[in-house]
């Protein structure tokens, strides 16, 4: 991700601004591995990047809990959309979300291959224990709505259980994925786990 760089301003421009290619990044990585508290670190320093976080637009949808599949469909049809908008301007895009099959990240590549973007692939690492005991902790203690819907869904899907199974799921999908940056977490440092993400990204 690049700041701004200023040029002179020309003609039928809107703003003296020239920006470098906008990245699109997607923020993957297992439940509670802290996508979304490093997304929203990552677009604080960068003037109008986009925190796309697609469960909280699925949240918007009138009775998604009861409709969780066609939610997620849905509010990623609206997150594409949004990735067009934004990046077409020239601004940053950071998509944290758990993904673990092959159709979303295709249909961003094709987002950013369509408005000549840099599609970045970021994994945040933790293992399969470290992850039911964060998952465990923040349940117990939700600090916002996305929190409790997270415990719901799991809670409707089978528990531990289902969470078990969607982290194999995701580690064999980013076998799979041979371009994908992984980043391991540092747990209880998030400083120094954006320091390890803002290194990944800096990688051409």
């Amino acid at each position: 991700m690049h700041p701004p760089t200023v040029v002179a301003a020309s003609p039928g421009l809107d703003s003296p601004y020239a920006f470098d290619v906008p990245d699109l990044v997607l923020l993957n990585g297992p439940p509670a591995s802290g996508k979304s508290t490093i997304a929203a670190l990552l677009v604080a320093v960068r003037p109008l990047a986009l925190n796309l976080d697609v469960d909280l637009v699925r949240g918007a949808l009138g009775g998604w809990l009861e409709s969780p599949h066609e939610s997620g469909l849905a509010a990623r049809r609206l997150a594409l959309a949004m990735c067009t908008a934004h990046l077409t301007a020239g601004h940053d895009v950071v998509v944290p979300q758990l993904v673990a099959r092959e159709t979303f990240v295709l249909q961003l590549a094709a987002v950013a291959a369509q408005v000549g973007a840099r599609f970045v692939e970021v994994a945040l690492m933790i293992d399969r224990e470290e992850m039911l005991r964060a998952f465990t902790a923040r349940s117990a203690a939700p600090e916002n709505r996305r929190h409790l819907d997270a415990a719901e869904l799991v809670r409707q899907s089978g528990g531990t259980e289902s969470l078990v199974e969607l982290h194999d799921r995701l580690m064999a999908f980013l076998d799979t994925r041979p371009s994908v940056r992984r980043v391991q977490v540092v747990r209880g440092d998030v400083e120094s786990t954006l320091a390890r993400v803002e290194s990944a990204l800096a990688t051409h």
